[in-house]
């Protein structure tokens, strides 16, 4: 049985000695600066396909040797990518149709991941190459797991077979039956019916968002399919002390932002024995410990517990020199979130080609520069095993979730929200996510994610759960929430929840469909405000002026419905903004447009306190970040974040014992590691600033 964890903390970055120039033969120099700096892994082979197999069968493994070798000779552990994601040129030239046609029209060889899947010559050159390689390394003492693929998702592909393969598993779901499929899709309008399986057409050009969002569907399920096949083949050969893990990423904005369009996490997850996932983040200035907790939060729920960042950035793109001091709170705070483990891509920075200026740890020169040592001082403190073992394997039990759905995230990038149409406006699904994520995170609210059919067992664990624009749910997943809220649960939902079922089509009753009841409140009209600003009679009173943004939704009331805001305007003045109504032991509140960053820190922070989710974090909101959890002697263990420029000083929100010790911001020591605290003490962090509390103490979560 394959392992689930991994000991000790795991640090280290991608190594490439395909990469070096080969007028260097420096590996044993780069594993003895990698020791020093307290790397114990690395990643190697996920990108080399074309070198390690540079003709059909015949397979040259002398740079993973080389890396074995070395870093077994140092110490060092060893992660093994399989080859997949970026194929060689013999592939292509023998079949073309291995690349993936896109909307965007015909392939063309060069990039990383333009690849089809589903594609049988793929899947079977892939299988010979992964069965070499992992038949080759397996044996090997200081390999300790394996990487399946890198950062998968289906590359956008409208290729013959994939979209073949959509309609057999359309007339599996349909049993063949055309009518029932015209019917859920609405395929009548604009002469959209297929009146016959052979005249099904190409999908690349429909308008129909119901079809469009089910192969979209079929695609995320083709990438949770393709990563598990992958995971089977290495389980044929991998020890019981291995692990198969896999490198998830985000929606990518110039750095990791939100829900991945393409993979839905939670299902291709199941394939892996440890989750892994890739967060790029702002630095700088612009460093806020954001990405990092979002990614981490999204990746740990996603899991099912603790995980690897298995790349984060070192020196990075232009931007993201990381000042003195953020490359070790960076670390830390990915440990905050509960990762096993950290990995820098990468150690080396490339000399040529696309990436040449994603610097690694180590600048062109290959020298020692300030990014490498502060690294190694990171690596160095969780090498010690007073440090190291007190912060692994954190657990967490949070009281607030937050949904997560792909498929609302589909349709909404189709029906955007200003517009309600696939051109115009500017936020997206993704955005009201994180607006909400972000004013929780802001106010030291850690949170869970779960997918939106979660069960009602996973929901009742959750004292509040929230639902950002959940516009497409299936009546299950409807029913589930209304009895969560009927058992005494508080749900929170935002405007664009509920409005179409599962194929997107919207309901047809009185909206919310089949939670009027629950709301205490219906609306059948809805707009983009100009000028549309909110009042509030009481609870809300310091949210009065702000104003309502994108969107707005004209909420009546039911009389028994508490109104905690009314749209300012002449025209909408009639109509509730944001409601909250009690039904059964619970509540439900309804958001019915977006606000801005500091509004909806005032109406969650009224949230939580009605739902009766406190933490001692709370009380400092806005002055240092505030990240907890339980290890596994069953002490809590309290992060203290400062991302700023300024150093801080705060109430200590625990009791216990420093783990670090920090300096002033002049460097004096001020406190050392194993210096007691108490709660209300006064604690000074210097700019850039981490210390960890440790304490024999209840959970706060």
């Amino acid at each position: 049985m394959a392992r689930a964890y991994t000991d000790p903390i795991l640090f280290g970055a991608a190594y490439y000695d395909e990469y070096i120039p080969r007028d260097l033969d420096r590996i044993d120099t780069d594993m003895e600066m990698m020791t020093r700096a307290g790397i114990n892994v690395i990643r190697i082979g996920e990108s080399t396909w074309s070198t390690c197999e540079p003709q059909p069968g015949h397979f040259d493994w002398t740079h993973i040797d080389r890396a074995l070798d070395a870093a077994t000779n140092a110490g060092i552990n060893v992660i093994v990518g399989t080859p997949t994601y970026a194929v060689p040129t013999w592939l292509v030239a023998m079949y073309p149709d291995v690349l993936a046609t896109t909307p965007a029209g015909e392939p063309h060889y060069g990039a990383r991941q333009i690849m089809n899947i589903v594609n049988p010559a793929y899947r079977l050159y892939g299988e010979r190459v992964i069965r070499s390689l992992i038949s080759h390394v397996a044996q090997q003492p200081c390999v300790i797991g394996y990487q399946v693929d890198n950062e998968t998702k289906y590359y956008d592909s409208v290729s013959h077979d994939m979209q073949v393969m959509f309609i057999k598993q359309l007339r599996h779901e349909f049993k063949n039956d055309l009518e029932a499929l015209n019917e859920a899709y609405g395929l009548d309008y604009w002469s959209n019916r297929i009146n016959a399986w052979e005249d099904f057409p190409d999908l690349t050009g429909s308008i129909n968002e119901s079809l469009r969002a089910r192969f979209d569907r079929f695609r995320r399920d083709q990438v949770a399919e393709y990563l598990a096949w992958q995971a089977s083949i290495i389980r044929e050969y991998m020890r019981d002390d291995q692990f198969i893990t896999h490198n998830f990423d985000y929606e990518w904005r110039g750095h990791s932002y939100g829900l991945q369009p393409a993979v839905d996490h939670f299902r291709a997850a199941r394939a892996l024995d440890i989750c892994g996932v890739d967060i790029y983040h702002p630095s700088e200035d612009a460093l806020t410990g954001k990405e990092i907790a979002f990614g981490g939060d999204m990746a740990r729920s996603a899991g099912g517990g603790n995980y690897l960042v298995l790349e984060t950035q070192a020196q990075g793109q232009h931007g993201w020199l990381p000042y003195p001091g953020q490359l070790r709170l960076q670390a830390y705070s990915h440990l905050a979130s509960g990762a096993d483990g950290i990995m820098y891509w990468h150690w080396h920075s490339i000399h040529n080609s696309f990436e040449t200026y994603w610097r690694g740890l180590l600048s062109h020169d290959f020298e020692s520069n300030p990014t490498y040592e502060e690294a190694g001082r990171f690596g160095r403190e969780i090498g010690d095993p007073r440090i190291g073992d007190t912060l692994s394997h954190l657990s967490k039990r949070n009281a607030v979730a937050i949904l997560a759905s792909n498929e609302s995230l589909t349709a909404l990038s189709w029906f955007h929200i200003e517009t309600g149409f696939p051109m115009g406006g500017t936020l997206t699904y993704n955005d009201v996510l994180r607006s909400i994520y972000d004013a929780l995170f802001e106010l030291n609210v850690e949170v869970d994610f779960l997918p939106a059919d979660a069960s009602a067992d996973q929901l009742a664990g959750y004292s509040l759960v929230i639902a950002p624009a959940l516009y497409t749910t299936d009546q299950q997943t409807i029913d589930r929430l209304a009895r969560y809220v009927k058992n005494g649960g508080h749900l929170l939902a935002t405007m664009r929840s509920f409005v179409a079922d599962e194929n997107v089509k919207v309901w047809h009753d009185k909206a919310p469909h089949h939670l009027v009841d629950i709301f205490g409140m219906t609306y059948n009209q809805f707009t983009r405000p100009m000028g549309v600003s909110l009042k509030c009679p009481d609870t809300l009173a310091d949210l009065a002026g702000a104003s309502a943004n994108d969107f707005i939704e004209m909420l009546s009331p039911a009389p028994e419905t508490h109104v905690l805001a009314w749209y300012d305007h002449y025209a909408w003045d009639s109509y509730a903004a944001i409601t909250r109504h009690a039904f059964g032991s619970g509540d439900a509140q309804w958001v019915g447009t977006q606000l801005q960053a500091d509004a909806w820190r005032t109406v969650l922070a009224e949230a939580l306190s009605n739902a009766g989710v406190h933490t001692p974090g709370m009380e400092l909101a806005g002055t240092v970040c505030v990240r907890s959890g339980t290890n596994t002697a069953g002490d809590t263990v309290t992060y203290l974040l400062n991302y700023s420029g300024s150093p801080i000083t705060f109430r200590a929100p625990a009791s216990g014992t420093f783990l670090l010790g920090h300096p002033t911001d002049d460097g004096e020591q001020a406190v050392t590691a194993e210096t007691p605290v108490t709660v209300g003490d006064a604690v000074t962090l210097p700019r850039w600033g981490v210390d960890i509390i440790v304490g024999r103490q209840p959970t706060m979560n």
